[in-house]
């Protein structure tokens, strides 16, 4: 792992450190996208939809309610889907919208360096006018989740100077279709490492929908983000990451994920593309086919790995406590990387 790794902050000021960066990072969230702060559930009604379904596959920590008659309730994977129910209910106007923590349980993650039981994320999505479902306008908000990200890298840097900037002035727009032809031999991760290297700081976009070769660039549910509408250009995918290369790690980080929201007919065709049609009769599903709710964007902002990147860490158990295999465990202690 990092055999030679030394923390520039120790726990203590580690600590401190998280608290300026979170409470700072999201001030300025809010201000750049007119974001009111709500409350969020930690758990959602198993079989009604709502609950995120990352790529499919993973399975929600899940329990019944006894003084519900047994109800199952489900942990949270990630709240993109009661998001948009929400800014419906408040009836909130095109270009304002919501920001909340959100805590979930993944119990299938492949524990690593950057990868956790537990994810804690700034969840945030706003109202927009259906003239602004391009991929133009989700790139204009993601140059202001960047300013956001500069704004607070320079924050913790007057306070802690061994904390250095080193996020490029712009970020780099990148379609996943023209990464795939300048770098055909390579993995999707592969190809994230090259850019991400190259530029300092990318957003990849049109996650999910299919490469030249048949292939995804990655995994994404079918029924919040639009991977499968023409963005406007001549390419599909009106949803992307952003990704800085962490030079302490060596690699790719990707700290947001976001994109606008499907719409009936986006749902219709990636609920086929996906091979489960038959979630339209879910409850979300159903409402959002009726036109129940506004058309959305949104996404979320990984906390604990905001603060990793900004504070120089090898792992995110060194800025969230989690549960870790005794093999991580060992190596961490081997390698100098105090867990919190």
């Amino acid at each position: 792992m990092f055999r030679k790794y030394k923390p520039l902050l120790s726990v203590k000021e580690t600590e401190h450190a998280i608290v300026s960066i979170k409470d700072f990072f999201q001030l300025s969230l809010s201000t750049e996208l007119n974001l009111t702060r709500v409350t969020a559930p930690l758990f959602v009604p198993a079989g009604m939809g709502i609950n995120d379904d990352l790529n499919g596959v993973e399975k929600p920590v899940s329990f019944n309610v006894s003084a519900m008659g047994g109800q199952k309730m489900e942990i949270v994977q990630s709240l993109a889907k009661w998001k948009r129910i929400k800014v419906s209910e408040l009836g909130l106007k095109p270009g304002f919208g919501i920001y909340t923590d959100m805590n979930a349980i993944r119990p299938d993650e492949t524990l690593d360096e950057i990868h956790s039981l537990y994810v804690d994320q700034w969840d945030w999505e706003m109202a927009v006018d259906e003239k602004d479902r391009t991929i133009f306008f989700l790139f204009d908000i993601v140059k202001k989740i960047y300013r956001s990200l500069k704004r607070t890298e320079f924050f913790i840097y007057d306070r802690y100077s061994m904390l250095e900037p080193v996020l490029p002035e712009e970020i780099k727009l990148i379609y996943s279709d023209d990464l795939y032809r300048e770098y055909p031999d390579l993995t999707p991760k592969e190809r994230e490492n090259a850019a991400a290297k190259k530029y300092g700081a990318i957003f990849i976009a049109g996650i999910g929908g299919k490469l030249p070769d048949g292939s995804i660039h990655d995994g994404r549910a079918p029924d919040y983000d639009d991977w499968i509408s023409d963005a406007g250009d001549g390419h599909v995918g009106l949803n992307g990451d952003l990704i800085v290369w962490d030079a302490v790690l060596g690699r790719a980080l990707e700290l947001s994920s976001m994109g606008i929201r499907v719409v009936p007919e986006s749902l219709r065709r990636q609920l086929e593309e996906r091979g489960c049609p038959e979630r339209e009769k879910l409850s979300f599903h159903s409402r959002l086919l009726n036109g129940e709710f506004v058309p959305t964007l949104g996404g979320g902002i990984g906390q604990s790995r905001l603060c990793m990147f900004l504070l120089r860490k090898a792992h995110i158990g060194e800025t969230q406590v989690s549960a870790w295999p005794d093999e991580i465990r060992k190596e961490c202690e081997r390698s100098g990387i105090p867990l919190l």
